[in-house]
């Protein structure tokens, strides 16, 4: 057992050493390891392994986002070859892992955790995505900035009906119904997002529904869509994208801001997906290009994933800043997993791992030259 621990050990240190990593080392991104049953479990189970053995105090890390930058910006990931990916693409190949019986669990596994945690963590509206930063000085005016940018992409104007595909905790459609006159009908998976944001929208012309994408009915001027592409799946882009060109005339422009990485795959990283995000993955443009065929036209793409890092980094200051008021019901895994859910994050962000992209789409396509705002 323990040549095989210094076996695993010597190739572990070889991998980390093209980051500039180094086990035991001083600087803040090296990793202080505190059992040695680390570096089996990283090699046998890969992205999995490497987080959970960091929730149960396995090794340590001052730096995390700067550690997970050196990681991916390197390619490290990629020569960890893990035999739960290899069952997790056959898996997603065989089934379709966000097909409607599966479409709540994201909303009770992750959106219902407690608003506490994420009014200790988001700006107070609650937008759960990506901020604007080009001229913002906060995450309040960040995120301001970002919504009145998606307004201006839809051309905004005071009567129109606009949809809402994951309207989260109705911060998004409180604004637009606030500041540009329009009329907002949203839909969530999230029981405690409905409820929230119904109570918030009180007075406003605002409907917010407990609903899948899929069941929308109705026709509307214009939509976008917030942080919420990413919970569809590769097997169900062709329908969505369909339920978009079903509810909009053929001019109307739709706003979809998500998350995109940058070579396509069917399935989610191991351990997002069991711990933070749930039959989650991500899109890559060829495969959003693939399903919006006959479907959509793109206006614009607009790519601000570096925005997403200082976004990342500021919910995890005011995470940390709060967390007293929090342990008592999370717990210090808790504390530790949500730590490095926002900070590998951020490195990923940092790395250029991960793309930040808003795609302005119109079913037919607008008939004079559209130009959208930065």
């Amino acid at each position: 057992m323990k040549a095989l621990l210094n076996l695993c050990r010597k190739r572990l240190e070889s991998l980390l050493a093209q980051a500039d990593i180094h086990i035991d080392g001083k600087r803040p991104w090296d990793i202080t390891v505190h059992d040695e049953r680390l570096f089996t479990r990283v090699l046998v189970d890969g992205a999995l392994g490497f987080g959970e053995s960091y929730m149960d105090g396995w090794w340590e890390c001052q730096q995390l986002d700067e550690l997970m930058y050196r990681i991916l910006r390197c390619g490290m990931q990629a020569r960890i070859h893990s035999w739960r990916d290899l069952l997790a693409s056959l898996k997603a190949r065989l089934v379709n892992l966000q097909d409607p019986r599966r479409a709540f669990q994201i909303g009770e596994d992750h959106y219902d955790l407690g608003d506490d945690l994420y009014q200790a963590m988001l700006d107070k509206r609650l937008i759960y995505s990506c901020a604007y930063w080009k001229k913002a000085y906060d995450l309040e005016s960040a995120q301001e900035a970002k919504l009145d940018l998606i307004a201006r992409k839809l051309r905004l104007e005071a009567g129109m009906r606009v949809l809402d595909i994951g309207c989260g905790w109705g911060g998004a459609a409180q604004f637009f119904a606030e500041r540009y006159g329009v009329k907002v009908y949203g839909v969530t998976v999230s029981k405690n997002q409905a409820q929230y944001a119904q109570t918030l929208c009180q007075g406003l012309p605002v409907t917010v529904e407990l609903k899948d994408y899929r069941a929308i009915e109705g026709r509307f001027d214009c939509g976008y869509s917030i942080g919420m592409f990413e919970h569809v799946g590769v097997k169900n882009y062709t329908v969505y994208f369909d339920v978009i060109r079903r509810c909009l005339p053929e001019d109307g422009l739709f706003v979809l801001h998500t998350i995109g990485a940058n070579v396509s795959a069917n399935y989610g990283n191991p351990w997002v997906t069991r711990y933070i995000f749930p039959n989650s993955m991500l899109p890559s443009l060829a495969q959003i290009g693939k399903a919006i065929e006959k479907r959509c036209i793109v206006e614009d793409l607009h790519n601000f994933g570096p925005d997403y890092e200082r976004t990342l980094l500021s919910w995890y200051a005011n995470f940390e800043r709060n967390w007293p008021s929090l342990r008592a019901r999370y717990g210090e895994r808790f504390f530790r997993m949500w730590r490095f859910y926002l900070l590998s994050f951020a490195g990923a962000f940092r790395a250029r791992y991960l793309q930040l992209w808003q795609i302005v789409l119109s079913p037919r396509g607008r008939a004079e030259r559209y130009d959208a705002p930065r």
